[in-house]
């Protein structure tokens, strides 16, 4: 397969495993405010809200579990806080809330393992 076919596969596959965990959230009561949040610093994969709680989720879909973890780097934390940031500047009633991040793994085509509160700012 060509490199450009890979990569059309692959943001294919990540797409589905967003699906799924906005799904996944919202059948556990999160409503969903935002997906595939871009902004000049970072981008947001989902933003839920459930109760006094705002969720920043990252999602990460690997062959493997440890694989998906892994791919959550310190610099791409730096990038979604920053992206976390300029969203809560445009939505300034959720800043009084509880702010939390996330990292929803997806291994294949099986259903995504929520880590809640993954990192703290």
């Amino acid at each position: 397969m060509s490199p450009a076919r890979d990569r059309v596969r692959a943001e294919g596959f990540g797409r589905m495993a967003e699906a799924r965990c906005a799904l996944g959230l919202r059948l556990r009561g999160y409503r969903i405010l935002a997906r595939r949040y871009r902004s000049p610093l970072g981008e947001l994969d989902i933003v839920a809200r459930r109760g006094r709680t705002v969720a920043f989720v990252e999602v990460k879909a690997r062959q493997s579990l440890a694989a998906a973890a892994e791919a959550v780097t310190p610099r791409q934390r730096r990038r979604i806080l920053a992206a976390a940031k300029m969203f809560l500047a445009g939505h300034p009633h959720l800043a009084a809330l509880d702010l939390r991040f996330d990292v929803m793994l997806v291994e294949g085509w099986r259903w995504p393992r929520h880590i809640i509160d993954a990192w703290r700012e």
